[in-house]
């Protein structure tokens, strides 16, 4: 059958989800960083007069790349924005941040996928509780929700009782809307996806601090915990630190898994300063996280650095692709975000709802693209009036022609032409395959669940800012039962 439109369902199911959460005492924990983004408003005539100044090589960048001067940001920044593309960038000289604040308008929020992840549940009246690195006051007045507490010196606290007197670790991102016309050298550049650029001059999260007490705190609190955020391992640059950091994480999250197994571990990825950093931190956390989250440019990268091409828009393109990644970092199972879709490959979760975790997702990061900040309740149910993305709904219509076609030929499976084979289990997605990887590895043969939902979808957001953290926010909702 076609999809089926949950959203209505799943949202107002939230506040009895709730009140049990309330009444048994069990929260979602995130860490591990924070910082106070201080947003540049667009402006594409000032972004063009920039170019035309400071523009001397093509627009272009390369692996291990950052900004050291105005001219290198003009060269970097341009390549970015006319494909329509989104990631992060190190900022080595505090002036090209002193430029743009004089070329832009700028206003605060909140950055960090945990903080803003973290926020995006305050919003909803969900108990949580956040490790963040910068708990300056700047950063706490962003996340002063009743039910969100902060682990600060050993104890739970509200954030503006968690707040600090240092100063904020300032990240400058620029977002850039779709259709705008870039001017380069006389040829015009139609900017083909509204997205955004993360520029960092930060010195503290290369080396990812996290609290000893915050992780003794989760080990003998194990029990209260539905699941387990983490994020923050993409600012570390040095291949020595990141190898100690993990070790000392992978441990925790072992113990803490004793203590509690069915507790989901949910690491998300993001744009890596360093690749080799990427691929180790990816490698080392298969062994002990549940689940692997990324958006859609992530997979392409992944893939694109295993020497294969992957279209967002095509099912069969992504289903390869996802299963490349989890061939090379074999974790129990991936969830991929776009602004159309979000999907989950891997193996079957159990005490939990995945189509939930992926609706309520999809909901609260529309919410946050249709009105510029957190959703509440009534601000999600406004955001219903949305229409589920045409992209996502053909994506949804082939996974589902996958499985009829399965039905008419056979009760058990489906051996299709290329080798790959197709398993319907009811209304669920089942997807098995024999694909033969570029290194010569088989994934195994086990049947792998495939869960699909359109997004609520605007074709020019207000926001294009920590989308994915909201999102990653609301996927947290599914494995709470």
């Amino acid at each position: 059958m076609p999809y089926l439109d949950k959203y209505k369902l799943y949202l107002e199911d939230l506040p009895q989800c709730l009140d049990t959460a309330d009444k048994t005492g069990h929260y979602t924990v995130f860490g591990y960083t924070s910082d106070l983004d201080i947003l540049m408003k667009w402006d594409i005539h000032k972004f063009n007069q920039m170019i035309a100044d400071y523009l001397v090589d093509q627009p272009r960048t390369q692996e291990h790349d950052y900004i050291c001067d105005v001219r290198s940001f003009a060269r970097i920044v341009s390549y970015y924005v006319i494909h329509g593309l989104g990631g992060e960038i190190n900022v080595t000289d505090i002036r090209v941040c002193e430029y743009l604040q004089s070329l832009f308008e700028t206003y605060p929020a909140l950055g960090g996928t945990c903080a803003q992840g973290a926020a995006a549940l305050g919003a909803l009246g969900v108990p949580l509780v956040a490790h963040i690195t910068d708990r300056s006051n700047a950063v706490c007045e962003f996340m002063n929700y009743p039910k969100l507490s902060i682990f600060s010196k050993g104890e739970l606290l509200p954030a503006s009782r968690a707040a600090s007197k240092e100063a904020p670790v300032c990240h400058m991102i620029l977002q850039y809307n779709k259709g705008d016309i870039v001017l380069i050298g006389g040829e015009k550049y139609v900017i083909p996806v509204s997205n955004r650029l993360i520029l960092d001059y930060d010195h503290i999260h290369s080396h990812l601090p996290v609290d000893p007490e915050f992780l003794i705190y989760c080990e003998q609190n194990a029990d209260k915990f539905y699941s387990y955020n983490i994020s923050g391992f993409n600012a570390i640059t040095d291949l020595e630190v990141l190898k100690k950091r993990v070790a000392e994480l992978k441990a925790h999250y072992f113990k803490f898994k004793g203590r509690n197994p069915d507790c989901r571990i949910y690491f998300e990825g993001a744009h890596y300063l360093n690749s080799a950093c990427k691929d180790y931190v990816f490698l080392a956390l298969s062994e002990c996280i549940d689940i692997l989250g990324m958006n859609g440019e992530e997979l392409v990268d992944l893939c694109k650095e295993q020497g294969r091409m992957v279209n967002e828009d095509n099912l069969e393109s992504v289903l390869s692709g996802l299963e490349l990644v989890r061939s090379a970092y074999p974790v129990k199972g991936i969830v991929m975000h776009t602004k159309d879709y979000s999907m989950y490959y891997g193996e079957k979760v159990e005490k939990a709802n995945i189509e939930k975790g992926l609706t309520l997702g999809n909901l609260m990061s529309g919410t946050k693209a249709r009105i510029g900040r957190y959703g509440s309740y009534q601000d999600c149910e406004e955001s219903l009036e949305l229409p589920l993305s045409p992209v996502g709904m053909k994506l949804a219509q082939e996974l589902e022609e996958l499985t009829v076609e399965t039905k008419r030929v056979s009760t058990s499976d489906f051996e299709r032409p290329h080798g790959r084979k197709i398993v319907s289990m009811g209304m669920e997605n089942n997807f098995t395959s024999d694909i033969k990887l570029p290194s010569g590895r088989m994934t195994d043969n086990g049947n792998q669940f495939v869960c699909l939902v359109p997004s609520r979808y605007m074709e020019h957001p207000v926001d294009t800012i920590g989308l994915g953290d909201t999102f990653v926010a609301g996927m947290q909702l599914g494995f709470l039962h």
